[in-house]
């Protein structure tokens, strides 16, 4: 197999210390970042809405206190079709606060397929401060759709990029659970082909591994 040089961008990516450190936090340039060509919508949206009686969350008890280990998140067999060669342990990232906010990643290059997966947690103080920071994010990354039936409210969206003439295609996926964020990262190239997966991989994909993380979350509750 004759070797091929990575493009700019994606050599970058496969630094995952590097460029998420740079940032402070691997999920303000990872999930979330700006958007640029949206091309997943879901047919179905909902919106949430909160009454003007309803009483403040600021002092209810948290139903999450500690973000969980990320790189026990997502099942050795749903790495292996995702992440084709990559070591399923993860490499977690450095966090300024590990109780509040964790990633773990994952990538790989097999032959000339090349895949990358980030999952984030968040916990914050309260349902509602989640709630206006997913709204915040949400906005930002427009031109997506909601993900019906993942926490209490979920949102995906897929990008194409294209640099020296190689496509990357990267979805993202953002759930609040309470008062805790679930942020998904997954993308991929060929880098024979100069393609990159269909749109269809890879919103399934990060849906997958996002429904993963969220049911972890849950049954870590602290």
């Amino acid at each position: 197999m004759r070797s091929l040089p990575l493009p700019l961008a994606l050599t970058a990516r496969l630094s995952p210390v590097v460029v998420l450190a740079a940032a402070g936090w691997a999920l303000s340039s990872g999930p979330l970042a700006a958007p640029q060509a949206a091309e997943h919508k879901p047919a179905e949206e909902k919106t949430e809405t909160q009454s003007a009686s309803a009483p403040s969350t600021s002092t209810a008890s948290k139903t999450y206190s500690a973000a969980p280990a990320p790189c026990g998140s997502i099942a050795k067999k749903t790495l292996e079709s995702l992440v084709p060669g990559a070591k399923t342990a993860g490499k977690e990232i450095p966090s300024t606060d590990s109780e509040l906010r964790r990633t773990c990643s994952w990538n790989a290059l097999k032959g000339y397929d090349y895949r990358w997966l980030d999952v984030s947690y968040e916990v914050m103080e309260s349902d509602e401060a989640a709630r206006k920071s997913y709204e915040e994010h949400t906005t930002k990354k427009s031109g997506g759709g909601a993900v019906p039936g993942l926490g209490d409210s979920a949102y995906s969206v897929v990008n194409l990029t294209t640099e020296d003439k190689q496509e990357t295609r990267e979805g993202a996926v953002i759930a609040r659970a309470s008062n805790a964020l679930v942020m998904i990262t997954y993308n991929g190239s060929d880098f024979e082909s100069k393609k990159a997966p269909s749109t269809d991989t890879i919103n399934k994909g990060a849906i997958k591994a996002a429904k993963e993380a969220v049911a972890a979350l849950e049954s870590d509750k602290g």
